[in-house]
């Protein structure tokens, strides 16, 4: 992902999935993977991927640094990315999820 003019590596570890439950206060990841199947996510459910991918990948920053920054491709671009995290991070021959 692109921050700023910047190239960032993104995925889901155990510690950045750890995170995100907590910090979208999910009752398990399954529905979280649900929510985006469906469609009915919120832009919180994306910007928390999207940290919890950054924080993956070594970022060292958090939620409030992605306020004003520029996402390249902007917030579809955002919601892309963070349904692609969770497909890579969680395989569900059930669910499939929209790119």
């Amino acid at each position: 992902m692109t921050i700023d003019g910047a190239s960032h590596v993104m995925k889901l570890t155990l510690g950045s999935l750890a995170e995100l439950e907590a910090e979208l206060k999910a009752g398990t990841l399954v529905e979280l993977i649900e929510r985006f199947e469906l469609g009915q996510f919120s832009t919180r459910d994306v910007l928390a991927l999207v940290v919890a991918g950054l924080r993956g990948g070594g970022w060292q920053g958090r939620a409030s640094d992605l306020i004003a920054a520029e996402i390249e491709g902007g917030p579809v671009a955002a919601a892309r990315a963070a349904g692609l995290l969770l497909r890579r991070a969680l395989p569900c021959p059930r669910v499939r999820l929209h790119e």
